[in-house]
Order: structure tokens, then sequence, then C-alpha cells
């Protein structure tokens, strides 16, 4: 039995913060018009913490008692985490990677968790992390796992219903799952006639890997620039939660990544971190796959540090 579905994700949805709700969702035709098809975005990068983690840290934090919290985070959970914890008064210590995006810890900081750099990626943060959490008897929340994560992401889902357009294909960033399993699960209630589509940087595909093998694969490392996305060991509940939810996974490469950067960037006016413009970089790389094509993707964060905005856009 599913532990998700959609009377959830709708109960939810009047309970986050509004400040994380309504985010614009439209047809960006300029990019449509390069890419040979109809693009439709859904911007997760306007609010508090510029990324869609809000909605679910939100929502888990309100369910919880004050008490003492522990999380991990390449960065975007760990703000919204952060950004929760203090409007509630809650302490909060979360573990990153030394690797982390600077910028993404100074303002896990500045919203006044604790924050402990730990290992060289955010797989080896998280089992820090539980370690500590166990041996003082501190809840660990744990992205794409807790399922009021899952439920606070799925209210995208209700929102990309309100469409105008008929989506054809939906395209949705995989990490930890969460994202993907929440509003997946809308989809697949709802409008079930368009085709759910995973994508995953080519450089760490873990959860895709597991999901067409039907098995758990790990990696002992992995190699992108889409830190938000990079997991080389997948949740095997997220993996249970993806059964009958995803029609196919993509793989797109780093060069694809810089470029749907790039497009965002000119075409729509848009900062996007990797991991938000990965959903685009899979219709470069597969043209003929989505020509012609109603096409919606989730900008999910648009975190970068001032040097990465000048490299990569």
């Amino acid at each position: 039995m599913k532990r998700l579905n959609a009377t959830q994700i709708e109960a939810a949805f009047r309970t986050i913060d509004p400040v994380f709700l309504h985010t614009p969702q439209y047809e960006c035709e300029p990019l449509g018009n390069l890419l040979g098809c109809r693009v439709l975005l859904k911007v997760e990068t306007q609010n508090p913490i510029r990324s869609f983690k809000g909605r679910g840290a939100d929502f888990l934090v309100s369910q919880l008692a004050d008490e003492p919290l522990i999380c991990a985070s390449a960065g975007n959970f760990g703000q919204a985490m952060a950004y929760a914890c203090r409007k509630r008064g809650i302490p909060l210590t979360i573990y990153a990677s030394v690797q982390a995006n600077p910028y993404k810890i100074e303002r896990m900081r500045a919203l006044q968790a604790n924050v402990v750099l730990y290992g060289d990626d955010f797989d080896a943060a998280k089992e820090q992390a539980k370690t500590v959490a166990a041996r003082g008897n501190i809840r660990f929340v744990e992205d794409g796992l807790d399922v009021e994560t899952l439920v606070g992401a799925g209210t995208m889902g209700l929102e990309l219903l309100g469409l105008p357009q008929s989506v054809d294909c939906l395209l949705i960033p995989l990490g930890n799952g969460a994202l993907f399993n929440g509003v997946a699960t809308v989809f697949k209630a709802h409008r079930p006639q368009t085709k759910i589509i995973a994508v995953q940087a080519a450089g760490a595909p873990a959860m895709i890997e597991s999901w067409r093998q039907e098995t758990l694969v790990n990696y002992s490392k992995i190699q992108t620039i889409a830190d938000g996305i990079g997991v080389r060991s997948p949740i095997p509940q997220a993996l249970e939660d993806m059964e009958g939810l995803a029609d196919d996974g993509l793989l797109v490469s780093e060069t694809s990544i810089l470029q749907a950067m790039k497009h965002l960037h000119q075409y729509a006016g848009l900062v996007v971190e990797p991991s938000g413009a990965v959903g685009i970089a899979a219709v470069i790389e597969n043209p003929a796959l989505f020509a012609d094509k109603t096409v919606t993707t989730i900008i999910c964060g648009g975190n970068l540090t001032q040097a990465q905005m000048t490299q990569w856009l």
C-alpha cells in the first residue's frame, strides 16, 4: 500500500506557509521556439530560500514538537529547515559536506542553524548526522524519507493542475525523491495521461539506475555540478515510492546542464542552479522525443554563488 496519496497533499496545502505557495507557472515562448516544443515552467526560486524545499520543510516542522532537530543537506533543504525552525524557535543542526556550495552554507547559518561541515559529499555528511543524532537521542529529519517532505513537494503538483494547457510530458528533477514522488503522485491521480519523466545528471545516476534495475545501486563517488540532486546512496523507501509513478528516466550530461542554465537565463530571465535545469537539459539532448509536445518542468532552485554565476551563466 502506498504511503502517500493526493488527499494528504491536498490537506497539507492548507497548512504550508503561503510564502512558498502559488509560485509562477507559465509558457516560455522564446525557450519553446528555440527547443521546438511548447515549454511550460514552474518557477520555485521566488521565495525566501530560492527553492521548492520550503514546502516540505515547513509542513514537516509544523507537525513536530518543539524539540531540537538534526538534518543533512546539500544546501537547499538545510535552508528550508533553518527557515522553518527559526520561525518556531526550534534548535537545528545541519550537516553538510565540506564541498557544499558556500553560498548555501552562508544562508543556512544566517537563518540561525548550527552548520557542521563533514565528509566529501552529501551522503557522507548524512551518515555522520545520523550517527550523531542517534548518539544524542535527537530527531533526525531525512528529506525524501520523512513523508512530510513528499507531501509538501506534492503541493506543486496541485498548482500545476491549474495550467490551462494539457501537458504531454512532465520532466521532474530526481534527487532523494521528495520532489519527484510528491508531484508524480498528484499527476497519476488527476492527470494519468501525462507522461512523467525523472531526470538526473549522468554523473550521479544512482536513483534512476536503481529504478531501472529494480535493485539498490550505490556509488562510491559521483561527479556532477548538480549538487542538489547528487545522490550516490539512494533511500530504499524513495525507490518504493517511485513504483508506478515514473514512466521514464533520463540522464543528462554536464554540457547539457550548463547549456540549459544559459538558455533559462537568456530566454526566461532566470538564475537557475544546475539541479533546476536538468529538465531543460533533457529536452536539449532528446529533441525528437519532445518535438511539438507540450512539456512542463520544475525549476526547483536558484542558489548560485557569484563565482558560479560568472562561470556558468
